[in-house]
C-alpha cells in the first residue's frame, strides 16, 4: 500500500510538473498566482513545482513588465536556453530549418534549396544530419538537445515516423524515422525524440498553439506547396483518423473531369489549386517559379496569369465549402502559396462558402497565418518538444550529454 502510495504521489507531481512546464512553454510568462488559477493547486505547492523547474534551469523568475502600478510582481518565465530542438520542414524543392528554445523563441533559421528529381530519402537524411551539426553548434550554453521534429508534405505513420507515400517528392513506405534516429546516432553518439509528421498537421498544432487558432477549439489548416495538405484540429485535438492519416484534403476529387494526380486519381483538389498547377494555367513554369511569379505577372497586366489566379480562386472557394460541411471550423488557415492567394480572391471565395449549409457557414471565417511561412516548422519544433514537455525532469535528466558537435 504505501509503494503504491509513493508511486501515485510520484505520478501526480510528474503530471504537474509537465502541465506547469507546458502553460509556461506555450503561454509564455506567468506570476505564481497566475499559475495557482491555471492549475487549481494551492500556493505553496505551486512553489515548491516552479522550485523544481528552476532548479533543472528550465524556468527563472524574474521582475515583471515596466510600467506596471506599485511593486512589479516576480513572473515565472521559460529559459530558452535551458532545452532546444531542431525542427525540419522538407518540402519539395527546399529544407527549412530552425533551432528553437523552449518558449518557442527561433534561434537560428536556415534554408537549403534542392532539385525535386534529386531529392531522394538518402540526399534528405545527408542534409538532416548536417544541418543538426551545424545548428547545435550555435545552441546557447548550457542548453540540452531533447528533440528533432520534422514535416512532410505526405502521408505518415506518426508511431514509427514512416512516410507511406510522399507523391509529390516520389517517396514510397520510407522509414525516415529511424534513418534520422540511426543517422543521428552515428554522427553525434545520441538521438532525442525524432518526431515525423504530415506538414499540414503540423501547421494546424501551430497555428492552434501560437497562431491565428490560438483561442479557437475548431480549425483546419490547409498548406500550398506544390501539392495541397490539410491539417484539422477537433475540440482542441488533432484528428488523426484510424491510422493517423487523416486529413489528406488535397486528394480531396472536386473535378472528375480534371487532370490526373501524382496519386494516381483524377480531379483531386491539389490538381486546382496546387502550385504547379497554378503555373501551368498561367503558362509559366521551371523549378525557379513560384506563384508569387504569377501574381506578379498578373499585376503586370498578363491576362493569362489573372486568368488563372481566378480559376484558382473558384476552386479554393469549391473546395473549402466542402470542409465547411464536413468539420464546422471556427477558422481556416491558408498557409504556403494560398496565403499569398487569398488576398486576391477572397471574394470568389466567400461566395463559394455561401453554398455551405447556413448553420455553419455563419460560424466559419477563413485567415492566413500570423507565423507568415513557418507554420509546419514551428508546428515540428511543438512535436519535438512533446517528450520534455510530458515529464521534464525525467527527459532532462537523460539528455544531459546530448551535445551535438
Amino acid at each position: 500500500m504505501a509503494t503504491r502510495s509513493a508511486a501515485t504521489q510520484d505520478d501526480l507531481r510528474r503530471h504537474n510538473l509537465a502541465r506547469l512546464l507546458r502553460r509556461l512553454h506555450e503561454g509564455g510568462a506567468a506570476s505564481r498566482s497566475d499559475l495557482v488559477a491555471f492549475t487549481g493547486l494551492n500556493r505553496s505547492t505551486v512553489g515548491v513545482l516552479v522550485s523544481e523547474l528552476a532548479d533543472v534551469g528550465l524556468v527563472y523568475e524574474g521582475a515583471g513588465a515596466a510600467g506596471q502600478v506599485g511593486r512589479p510582481s516576480l513572473m515565472v518565465q521559460p529559459s530558452a536556453s535551458s532545452a532546444v530542438v531542431v525542427a525540419f520542414d522538407l518540402r519539395v524543392e527546399r529544407t527549412v530549418a530552425a533551432l528553437v528554445g523552449l518558449g518557442g523563441d527561433v534561434l537560428v533559421h536556415k534554408e537549403q534549396r534542392h532539385k525535386r528529381s534529386s531529392y531522394t530519402p538518402e540526399t534528405a537524411l545527408r542534409n538532416i544530419v548536417s544541418l543538426v551539426g551545424s545548428m547545435m553548434g550555435k545552441a546557447p550554453s548550457p542548453a540540452t538537445w531533447v528533440g528533432v521534429g520534422i514535416g512532410v508534405p505526405g502521408i505518415v505513420d506518426h508511431v514509427d515516423g514512416r512516410v507511406r507515400l510522399a507523391p509529390n517528392l516520389g517517396w514510397v513506405d520510407v522509414p525516415l524515422g529511424d534513418m534520422v534516429r540511426e543517422g543521428l546516432t552515428s554522427a553525434f553518439g545520441f538521438a532525442p525524440a525524432v518526431a515525423v509528421n504530415n506538414d499540414a498537421d503540423l501547421g494546424a498544432i501551430a497555428e492552434h498553439a501560437r497562431g491565428v487558432g490560438k483561442h479557437s477549439r475548431n480549425l483546419i489548416y490547409v498548406s500550398g506547396e506544390v501539392g495541397i495538405g490539410g491539417g484539422v484540429i477537433i475540440d482542441g485535438r488533432p484528428m488523426t483518423g484510424a491510422g493517423g492519416y487523416g486529413g489528406e484534403v488535397g486528394h480531396m476529387v472536386v473535378n472528375p473531369q480534371g487532370a490526373m494526380c501524382r496519386c494516381g486519381a483524377k480531379g483531386c483538389w491539389e490538381t486546382e489549386i496546387g502550385r504547379d498547377a497554378i503555373l501551368a494555367a498561367a503558362g509559366l513554369g521551371g523549378d525557379q517559379m513560384e506563384v508569387a511569379d504569377v501574381i506578379a505577372a498578373a499585376s503586370g497586366g498578363n491576362p493569362k496569369a489573372q486568368a488563372a489566379i481566378d480559376e484558382a480562386g473558384e476552386w479554393l472557394g469549391i473546395g473549402l465549402a466542402n470542409l465547411v460541411n464536413l468539420f464546422n471550423p471556427e477558422v481556416i488557415v491558408l498557409g504556403g502559396h494560398l496565403r499569398l492567394l487569398f488576398p486576391l480572391v477572397s471574394g470568389t471565395v466567400y461566395r463559394r462558402i455561401h453554398y455551405a449549409l447556413p448553420a455553419v457557414r455563419e460560424q466559419v471565417r477563413v485567415e492566413v497565418p500570423s507565423l507568415s511561412g513557418d507554420s509546419t516548422l514551428l508546428g515540428a519544433a511543438e512535436t519535438a518538444f512533446e517528450a520534455l514537455l510530458s515529464d521534464p525532469i525525467d527527459v532532462l535528466a537523460r539528455a544531459h550529454h546530448a551535445a551535438a558537435s
